[in-house]
């Protein structure tokens, strides 16, 4: 019953129900030293920076099993959005074993699920 209110909170002329139809616009991976690695992806249509933040995720999970690692570990995420475009500007490293830290993910549960929700990875 609490988020019933904030509902009213939305921004003006945001439609909660309106479909989601997102523009994802491309990945660029940049390997920055060792295990860190940089990702910074673009999208359209994005609700707010958890979309595109989901996006730099998706791509971290797919890179990791690229490399053959089967965990990473978030940095840090810069999110902009200018006209309708969003970009993020993600930091993980990357990892054979669970690693340290607070905000982990296991690249192969993660990659799995970005397929299902129809995210695009590099």
């Amino acid at each position: 019953m609490a988020f019933a209110g904030l509902a009213a909170c939305a921004a003006p002329g945001a439609d909660p129900d309106a479909e989601f139809t997102p523009e994802y616009r491309g990945i660029e991976t940049r390997l920055l030293d060792g295990d860190l690695v940089n990702f910074r992806v673009e999208m359209a249509g994005a609700r707010d920076a958890e979309d595109v933040s989901k996006y730099a995720e998706c791509a971290a999970a797919q890179y990791a099993l690229i490399r053959g690692y089967g965990f990473a570990r978030h940095v840090r995420t810069n999110v902009d959005e200018r006209g309708g475009i969003w970009t993020a500007d993600a930091v993980y490293t990357i990892s054979p074993s669970l690693p340290g830290g607070i905000i982990r993910i296991d690249a192969e549960v993660v990659a799995a699920s970005c397929a299902e929700n129809g995210i695009p990875t590099v």
